[in-house]
């Protein structure tokens, strides 16, 4: 039985990190949890499970957990996004703005063939930069976007406005920095 509050109980909330006014939510401690972490992936996988997906792209680094986990439930490959000058092969980069400057992400040339269906996945969804970025790789490399998939949204940062475009969906909401 699908308990949101005991997943959401699981994860630790740590004021003023990393900077004053922030409140940061700690998921090691649902990892930390065999059954909360099964939970959140089971929910995931119940979620995709008739959808087809071919690829489950992941940004570094807590994406990876869920994203690898989710990819391996789900039949289908694993692609890593990452920081600039990580990955060993050929490359696209894509630029994304920050509040106070700009970051890059790189995806593998090989890692999506055109039309395979791909689903997102990362930890958190905040200002949706890093995932409007990864989107537009995939695109790039031709890649059909069935969705994006989070563990939990920040949605007084209203960032389902700028992935509009796509199917947003994430097992836990907070509303505000509580």
């Amino acid at each position: 039985m699908v308990n949101i509050d005991s997943l959401r109980a699981s994860i630790r909330s740590i004021p003023d990190f990393p900077k004053k006014g922030i409140m940061f939510r700690d998921i090691t401690t649902l990892l930390n949890d065999k059954q909360s972490f099964a939970q959140a992936i089971d929910i995931l996988f119940e979620r995709y499970k008739s959808k087809k997906i071919e690829k489950v792209a992941s940004v570094e680094s807590r994406g990876f957990i869920f994203g690898s986990v989710l990819a391996y439930r789900l039949g289908a490959g694993f692609v890593p996004v990452r920081k600039p000058k990580k990955l060993p092969s050929s490359t696209l980069r894509e630029e994304y703005q920050l509040e106070y400057g700009t970051d890059a992400l790189e995806i593998h040339t090989d890692a999506i063939n055109k039309g395979e269906r791909v689903l997102i996945v990362d930890d958190l969804l905040a200002t949706g930069g890093t995932v409007e970025a990864t989107c537009k790789l995939v695109k790039r490399l031709g890649g059909e976007i069935v969705g994006l998939a989070f563990l939990i949204e920040l949605t007084f940062l209203n960032s389902r406005e700028r992935l509009r475009d796509y199917d947003v969906y994430s097992i836990i909401q907070y509303n505000s920095e509580e």
